[in-house]
């Protein structure tokens, strides 16, 4: 019985040159890979090391393993982890039908063994020497732990959310990834020629151990800058045309910054991509998107608190700070009997007319910081009300008069000095926010 099973050298077994060749071959294969993660896979071919990848879910960790099989033209051999997963799930199993198969096929030959055996211990003694021809390499069902190291071809082992996994196979796992190496105690110790190329991921639902760590390359996987999604969008070729990809990019990055239960991942926004290019998108207005949101958006509570910000992330202009109301200008006008008021109300500058004729009287009166103008007039004998509010007049109107120089204060969004704010740091709320509701209630 052999101690030691070495796996069939492999004269295949590439290498990359450089960091620039990681970055340009798994390119050519659809990922794009920024130099610290390309750098990280160059040092894993040289220094025969397993890479361990953390980060949030669909952030491209169980990917790159896929791309590196496909641009090594290694077999790739995926182990998922679940909870309550045991050791042989992982590293191998005895067929036990196959070997019951061969006990009833060999009866005769087994009952000849016997034959002339004087005693019950002396037949069983000839039998336990058989050991060796049903606990053998003919009866081993391997799984992707023994399978990498002693397969013939060199693979790609991917051991996907190990972190789901109990701490026992977790310690199953230190022999293979120190030594490249499977014990079976009936048979011997499997190592590999070639070692495999190991990536683990996680998603950080629990700490590993400092042993596990201790044995690998660590990199730390999170969403990529916008440029560089973009990029990937780009690359995916999903039929969107560049200026609203360059927007859904934005969009999604902005999604991301509320306080989600699930951040849409990078190939949801693929997904999201690829789903307006069906739609013949031409422009992404806030009902476009609101109808389409749940191809990135999982959950319920998450998906209303996404359908509630996509309409100022369309268009931040929609919201205004709480101290700037408007600008209110009056303006009554009665004739004959007719009475006229004007009424403007904000914090800002005011301006108020009134004009009577006749029998006919007229009020104006305006208050407040911001530009708002409300009309009233008043006929005969009829009354007019004017109302500088922004929820009682068309809000294109009142954001045409609110367009004018030095109408933002420091703390508005795009006015300077508020340059290290984000979308996502505005509030949602505000009499902005209900003055953009208005309007579109209004609207036919």
């Amino acid at each position: 019985m052999p101690d030691t099973i070495s796996a069939p050298p492999h004269t295949g077994h590439e290498q990359f040159d450089s960091v620039e060749e990681v970055i340009a071959k798994f390119a050519e294969c659809g990922y794009i890979a920024d130099r610290r993660l390309a750098t990280t896979v160059f040092l894993q071919s040289r220094l025969d090391k397993p890479l361990l990848l953390e980060g949030p879910a669909g952030v491209g960790k169980t990917e790159l393993a896929k791309k590196l099989a496909e641009v090594t033209g290694r077999r790739l051999l995926r182990l998922q982890c679940y909870e309550g997963q045991d050791e042989s799930k992982a590293l191998y199993e005895w067929d036990y039908g196959k070997q019951m198969l061969y006990t009833q096929m060999l009866r005769d030959k087994i009952g000849e063994v016997i034959a002339d055996a004087p005693d019950l211990a002396t037949a069983v003694e000839r039998i336990g020497a058989q050991d060796s021809v049903f606990f053998s390499d003919r009866f081993l069902a391997a799984r992707p732990l023994l399978d990498a190291i002693r397969g013939e071809q060199p693979a790609v082992l991917l051991v996907d959310e190990v972190d789901r996994a109990d701490e026992a196979l977790e310690a199953v796992l230190l022999e293979c990834l120190a030594e490249f190496q499977v014990s079976v105690p009936e048979i011997g110790t499997y190592s590999a020629t070639t070692p495999p190329y190991v990536v683990l991921t996680s998603n950080n639902t629990r700490d590993l151990s400092a042993a596990l760590k201790r044995r690998c390359l660590h990199l730390f996987l999170d969403y990529p800058d916008h440029e560089r999604e973009l990029e990937i969008v780009r690359s995916k070729r999903t039929g969107l045309p560049e200026n609203l990809a360059r927007q859904l990019v934005t969009v999604v990055r902005e999604l991301r910054n509320l306080k989600l239960r699930k951040a849409p991942s990078i190939s949801e926004t693929i997904d999201w991509s690829r789903t307006l290019a069906v739609l013949g998108a031409e422009e992404l207005d806030a009902e476009l998107l609101s109808e389409t949101v749940n191809v990135v958006v999982k959950y319920e509570r998450d998906l209303q608190q996404a359908l509630s910000a996509i309409p100022r992330l369309v268009d931040p202009n929609r919201q205004v700070p709480e101290d700037l109301h408007g600008h209110g200008n009056g303006h009554g006008h009665g004739h004959g009997h007719g009475h006229g008021h004007g009424n403007g109300h904000g914090h800002g500058h005011g301006h108020g007319h009134g004009h009577g004729h006749g029998h006919g009287h007229g009020h104006g009166h305006g208050h407040g910081h911001g530009h708002g103008h409300g009309h009233g007039h008043g006929h005969g004998h009829g009354h007019g009300h004017g109302h500088g509010h922004d929820d009682e007049v068309d809000g294109r109107e009142v954001r045409a008069a609110k367009d004018l120089p030095g109408r933002f204060d420091e703390n508005y969004y795009g006015a300077p000095g508020s340059g290290t704010k984000t979308l996502s740091q505005q509030r949602v709320g505000g009499q902005g926010h209900r003055a953009f509701g208005a309007a579109t209630r209004r609207r036919p």
